[in-house]
């Protein structure tokens, strides 16, 4: 139990960073489908920084610069041009998934498949020592501590905090909001720059805490999955934090299957987490209100 438990705490590492952060972007209207290549750009900063500069913060530097350049050319495309958002999202991940793959071969070239260096698990004295679950959340490594402490900071800061309030309010209504004197462009922008960044270290993870090395399109679908967990979690963090842990548990049953069962062929179990999310959405998606202007481009009064 203990280990399927830090599985799955493991595998939903990568999602709940993607999927808060895309709470933060779609709370403000703006539909950020590029958290895929958010994702996938910060995996790749994260690894070149980390082989460049022979250490993981360097590699957290990196990964987080990627995938806020990526964030930078979003809010550009969506929030200064007003250019459709799904539209530009998939420009974001078509771009991200060439851009990786030609870079990764540029620079790493014969040593892209040589183990990078990582975080470590640090255990919290007392708590690591708690039965089951102490070993399940408090022998860790620092990007999952870092995970603990941005989801209720995240919830904080749009419920909250007047920023919030100005987040949500130009989610639901941009014209009034635009009517108070709140620049619906600027909190748009950073909203969208916070959550890419979010979702880059969702990348990061997987190059510094899971895999130790990068691969190319490693990103997987987990910026989907993000997106279905946080409509499942009602663009809510502490509800896309705990759908994003379904979907984590989903993902170790089909490994557990693969290996319990090793006869039957293991892209049937690899479907597992995404039938998961499909059927979700299916049952739960057409019961939740997302904010009213979201997808919606603003132009006027834009300060």
């Amino acid at each position: 139990m203990t280990d399927f438990l830090s599985t799955s705490l493991r595998l939903s590492i990568p999602i709940i960073f993607a999927a808060v952060g895309g709470v933060i972007s779609e709370r403000s209207g703006v539909f950020n489908i590029a958290l895929e290549g958010c994702i996938l750009g910060g995996a790749f900063g994260a690894a070149v920084g980390a082989y460049l500069t022979g250490t993981p913060f360097g590699g957290l530097f990196f990964g987080l610069a990627v995938a806020s350049f990526a964030g930078i050319i979003l809010a550009a495309l969506a929030v200064g041009l007003a250019i459709n958002q799904l539209v530009a999202g998939i420009a974001i991940n078509i771009l991200m998934i060439g851009l990786t793959s030609y870079l990764a071969r540029l620079i790493l070239g014969a040593d892209a498949t040589s183990t990078l260096p990582g975080f470590s698990p640090i255990a919290i004295p007392l708590l690591s020592s708690i039965p089951i679950l102490g070993k399940v959340l408090f022998t860790q490594d620092l990007l999952t501590y870092l995970m603990y402490l941005l989801v209720p900071l995240t919830w904080w800061v749009i419920y909250r905090t007047p920023w919030g309030l100005n987040l949500r309010a130009i989610g639901d209504y941009p014209v009034a909001a635009d009517s108070a004197g709140i620049s619906v462009s600027r909190v748009r922008l950073y909203a969208v720059l916070i959550s890419c960044a979010m979702a880059g270290l969702g990348g990061c993870y997987l190059v510094l805490s899971q895999v130790f090395v990068f691969t190319e399109n490693m990103s997987a679908g987990k910026g989907f999955i993000a997106l279905a967990a946080l409509i499942l979690g009602r663009w809510n963090p502490i509800g896309a934090l705990l759908a994003c842990l379904f979907f984590g548990m989903s993902d170790a049953l089909q490994l557990r299957l693969q290996f319990g069962s090793p006869d039957v062929p293991y892209q049937l179990f690899s479907m597992v987490p995404y039938i998961a999310s499909f059927l979700a959405l299916v049952i739960f998606a057409g019961k939740v209100r997302p904010p009213a202007a979201i997808g919606i481009k603003y132009e006027r009064g834009g300060k």
